[in-house]
């Protein structure tokens, strides 16, 4: 163990299992392995995979954005925002405040930079291993959502298809 290791995370606590047991469908995946047997029992599912990405999205707006930007994080020369992207999510990015830039290359050069206080460094390390782990649990809800959807949708052509053809052959039969 060095220097570094004995000292602890002073400004910055991470989310732990409390924090995510509190989100309303967090046992929803459950629900995922089973065989659904309509439409509507996949837009319920993508609805509640749309409810729980929103409810991670809150949970970083309440929990983490506030933390990352306060003092002494605010001092620094990158920040950590939000950015809402046109497929309809929100994803926690690595910024200049003046919006220059934006990536994790900046929050490297953070970590690199020898004007990064030291004692800031395990602050910054588990800011960046929360947002990496929200941003893929969010990208996951909107990816699940998104694809039960599009199964709903499929599912609804299919029951067309089958209805259509089922009137067709009723018509013959009545026909004859």
């Amino acid at each position: 163990m060095n220097d570094l290791d004995q000292n602890p995370r002073r400004h910055f606590q991470e989310l732990q299992q409390a924090d995510f047991l509190r989100l309303e469908h967090a046992a929803y995946l459950k629900g995922l392995l089973r065989p659904f047997k309509s439409k509507g029992a996949l837009e319920t599912w993508a609805s509640q995979c749309f409810e729980l990405r929103d409810s991670l999205i809150a949970l970083a707006q309440r929990q983490v954005l506030p933390q990352a930007s306060s003092h002494p994080f605010h001092l620094l020369p990158v920040e950590l925002a939000q950015q809402n992207t046109g497929a309809g999510t929100t994803f926690l990015r690595w910024r200049k405040p003046d919006r220059s830039a934006m990536g994790v290359a900046l929050w490297q050069a953070l970590m690199d930079g020898t004007g990064t206080p030291i004692n800031l460094l395990g602050d910054l390390h588990a800011i960046e291993q929360q947002r990496v782990v929200l941003n893929m649990q969010i990208s996951l809800m909107h990816t699940l959502g998104r694809q039960a959807r599009e199964c709903a949708s499929k599912l609804a052509q299919a029951e067309d298809v089958y209805l259509r053809r089922l009137k067709i052959v009723a018509a013959a039969r009545r026909d004859r």
